[in-house]
């Protein structure tokens, strides 16, 4: 949901001739895959340290590109375990499977605990049309909507088109009691996306303050493909009960409703089950730093996933890059003189709760973070990171990179935004890098019954695991820190110039930012 598009130039596919270990030449590939020979020997991990990351790429691009129990391990993850809501006996197998990856690639790892407030899982949800025109609707609930009354609801169906003030004024006294009907448009672009996350809680604030009785919102891909989101971000229930309709369904519902209005009634079931609070886990692999071990580089992805499909873009692709990276820095034999910490978060589709509740854990230790570097996209070809805003720490990163400039993926961006579990470190002031990705097949499958292990280009997210390998290793092996953990005072600053303020009021975050129970203190 971070990602942002920048263009690649094509190259020609060099060799990276220095390499003894690598015997020919890869694949071809629409973009180059190795770094020109121009560029070992010149380019490090610092101004003063110019051969550590030349050395530790030339070392961990044979390994990841080379055989590798990656493949495997998402298949496994993908197509035996499945799906993987938090707080599910799935969630708790892919834990077992993250402990048992690491393990197998000889790299330290523990699991930490934390409490989700609620479980939460679906019924057989239904509309039925009651007249004056039937006819069948296919539909998913939201993640954490709370259940229908036993028995379902009978109401008429209400349009309120894309649910704007003006809509709202235009529907009046017929929202009261109503079904609401929100529409969208197809998602396309990465801006499409965030404004799914964006738009829904004013929605829901009109209808909840209006008396709606619930909110079936016009999927936003073509051909019947229905997914699942949460406008609960917190990990609570939600406020009122919510589905997310099939969109061609949900269009003639809306032509059927304007043929009629105030006249399309329903019965509206969804007897979705809610439980009381439960223990989760993080899965933490860590290699320890030989000169400071009590400073921090972590490199993270989401393990849990939404269950129509099995989660293989979103996220199990990049939950096995992260144990992918350790293996490969593990068999390098090369040590970084910072501990680079692996870290699987779960909760983070409930609104980045098992992140938000790692930082809490380690909130003593926050100024010894030295980065955290997050992978959240599918496999769209990386272009860069988004920095959070931290232009400071944009040179550091190019240094780490600089064995594989001609890949076209040191190309920095400084927005910061909500989305993945980067978040909570950078409201406490801990330089962050999101991975900004091309958005390939992301979109189309993004949360969606067709998000499956087919989807995946194995040569890309092996290329991936380079990257993020040479990244965390060259943060965590630079003489100097990577850049400072920033103030409450200097962050007070940073929300506003990237508009990171609007989103956090849009979301209802606005609060608990300002009160500091959210991000640092004030």
């Amino acid at each position: 949901m971070t990602g942002r598009t920048i263009s690649l130039i094509s190259l020609p596919l060099c060799l990276f001739a220095s390499l003894p270990s690598l015997q020919a030449q890869l694949p071809p590939a629409k973009d180059p895959l190795l770094p020109s020979q121009s560029a070992q020997g010149k380019a490090g991990c610092s101004a003063t340290e110019t051969s550590s990351c030349a050395e530790a790429a030339a070392k961990i691009l044979p390994i990841v590109m080379g055989s590798s129990p990656m493949e495997e391990n998402l298949r496994r993850l993908t197509d035996e375990i499945g799906g993987r809501v938090t707080g599910t006996p799935e969630m708790a197998k892919a834990v077992d499977w993250g402990v048992g990856a690491f393990r197998a690639a000889g790299v330290e790892v523990h699991t930490e605990k934390y409490t989700l407030p609620v479980t939460w899982s679906d019924g057989d949800t239904r509309l039925e049309l009651l007249g004056p025109v039937s006819f069948p609707i296919r539909l998913k609930a939201e993640g954490w909507s709370p259940a229908t009354p036993a028995g379902g609801i009978e109401a008429n169906v209400i349009d309120v088109s894309y649910g704007n003030e003006d809509e709202f004024a235009k529907a009046g006294a017929l929202v009261k009691g109503a079904i609401l009907l929100v529409h969208s448009d197809i998602g396309s672009t990465w801006a499409d996306l965030f404004n799914e996350y964006l738009r829904p809680p004013m929605i829901i604030d009109h209808a909840v303050k209006e008396g709606a009785r619930a909110i079936l919102w016009m999927g936003a891909r073509e051909r019947l493909l229905l997914y699942r989101h949460t406008n609960s971000l917190s990990g609570e229930i939600d406020r009122i009960p919510q589905a997310v309709v099939a969109r061609e369904d949900a269009m003639r519902l809306a032509r059927t409703a304007a043929a009629y209005p105030g006249k399309v009634r329903a019965r509206f079931d969804m007897p979705n089950k809610i439980g009381g609070p439960i223990g989760q886990e993080n899965v933490v692999g860590e290699i320890r730093g030989y000169e400071k071990p009590d400073e921090i580089v972590i490199l993270g992805a989401h393990l849990d996933s939404w269950e129509l499909g099995t989660g293989a873009l979103d996220n199990g692709c990049n939950a096995a890059l992260v144990i992918e990276a350790a293996r490969a820095i593990k068999a390098t034999g090369l040590l970084p003189r910072r501990t680079i910490r692996f870290v699987l978060f779960s909760g983070e589709e409930q609104g980045t709760v098992g992140s938000f509740q790692y930082v809490k854990a380690h909130h003593a230790e926050l100024d010894k973070i030295r980065a955290m570097i997050t992978y959240d996209s599918g496999i769209g070809r990386v272009t860069g990171y988004s920095l959070g805003g931290r232009r400071d720490i944009e040179a550091g990163v190019r240094e780490a990179l600089k064995p594989l400039e001609s890949w076209g993926a040191n190309n920095h961006t400084y927005d910061a935004s909500f989305g993945t579990d980067n978040f909570d470190f950078m409201l406490e002031g801990v330089p962050t890098l999101v991975a900004n990705q091309e958005e390939a097949n992301y979109l189309p499958n993004y949360h969606a019954a067709s998000d499956t292990l087919d989807k995946i280009d194995m040569r890309e997210l092996k290329l991936h695991t380079v990257l993020a390998a040479l990244t965390a290793w060259g943060i965590a092996d630079r003489a100097e820190p990577l850049g400072k953990r920033l103030s409450r005072a200097e962050l007070d600053v940073l929300v506003k110039e990237t508009g990171l303020d609007q989103q956090l009021k849009l979301l209802g975050y606005w609060n608990a930012w300002q009160s500091g129970a959210r991000g640092r203190r004030p």
